[in-house]
């Protein structure tokens, strides 16, 4: 039996080009059950939802949260992305509170994409990195745990569409 760990991850959603009611999809989140997520809705045609969830695997717990999500969204909207996966220095250096050009001075696996890395590669290079790097390495081990299951679904995204609101 897998040990339950929280994960921490975002999933992104094309709403359908009529506009929604914003207040209609919070409320409709909340219903779902989706009131532990943090709701962003500040680019037009997109909703994100950033979660802390527990559970014994990462991609279960993950589509579970897709599962909860997409009956409460208008028709036609759509799973953009789960997070995170690609990343930039930016972003990691966030989630450990130490500055990007602390990451920049360490090596660290070569970026996959226009400057931007994969989250599942990082972990093993920031564990053998001195001082703050290594030691806020903990307190982010739900966001990089996350990060294996959102390439993988990522990719199902690109291969195969996403699921869409029915």
């Amino acid at each position: 039996m897998t040990a339950e760990m929280e994960f921490e991850f975002d999933l992104v959603f094309a709403l359908p080009a009529a506009g929604a009611d914003e207040g209609a999809i919070l409320d409709a989140l909340f219903e779902a059950g989706c009131d532990d997520a943090a709701v962003g809705l500040g680019a037009p045609g997109m909703v994100g939802l950033s979660f802390t969830r527990s559970g014994g695997d990462a991609e279960t717990v993950i589509m579970a949260a897709v599962d909860a999500v997409m009956p409460a969204l208008p028709e036609g909207s759509v799973l953009r992305e789960v997070k995170p996966d690609l990343v930039s220095l930016a972003d990691v250096a966030a989630r450990l509170h130490v500055t990007r050009q602390a990451l920049q001075k360490r090596d660290m696996p070569p970026p996959s994409l226009g400057g931007l890395y994969r989250a599942a590669e990082m972990p093993p290079y920031l564990e053998h990195q001195p001082g703050k790097v290594k030691d806020a390495l903990e307190a982010a081990r739900g966001w990089f745990a996350a990060a294996p299951a959102a390439q993988r679904i990522n990719a199902r995204i690109s291969l195969e569409g996403a699921p869409t609101a029915a």
